[in-house]
């Protein structure tokens, strides 16, 4: 059972190819986390998207930064599905966790509406679950994923507005 674990699902009224693409470039993840957290990509990494980049061995080191600027966290990324559809699955380690899961996956739901879905998990870190960080991390991830998704209904509008 993992210490926190949440699932968000938002319909949009964009054409999922095109929710898809800007979700797993580095612009369209940095735009959700906008103006809360940055995220910075590995250094060695050669993909230009998460769609391009190898299965089953870590990327490298990315940076979470508050306001842009201060390391708060960090993540070894490491994708371990792609697919089917639009979808990805990540299992990492964060500094503050031993695991990390974000699933993702955008369904289409009509000609130019979609739904996109993140399933995450996280295990703490010994020392942080001992302090009873379990809480603050599921809380933590809820306002993240949420704001997230409020991010991507302001950019591409919910299918009710169109």
């Amino acid at each position: 059972m993992p210490d926190a674990a949440f699932e968000i699902t938002t319909r949009l009224a964009g054409p999922a190819d095109e929710v898809w693409a800007a979700a797993v470039s580095e612009a369209g993840i940095n735009d959700e986390l906008c103006p809360w957290l940055r995220m910075t990509m590995p250094k060695d990494l050669d993909a230009e998207t998460i769609d391009d980049a190898p299965l089953g061995k870590p990327l490298g080191r990315s940076w979470i930064l508050l306001w842009g600027v201060l390391p708060v966290d960090f993540d070894d990324l490491c994708l371990v599905e792609r697919g089917p559809g639009l979808r990805f699955l990540e299992r990492s380690r964060l500094g503050s966790a031993r695991r990390w899961q974000h699933e993702r996956e955008v369904v289409p739901a009509g000609t130019d509406a979609c739904e996109i879905t993140d399933r995450l998990e996280l295990d703490l870190r010994a020392p942080l679950r001992a302090l009873g960080g379990a809480r603050i991390a599921a809380w933590v991830i809820r306002k993240l994923f949420t704001h997230r998704h409020r991010r991507l209904r302001e950019r591409w509008g919910s299918p009710s507005d169109a």
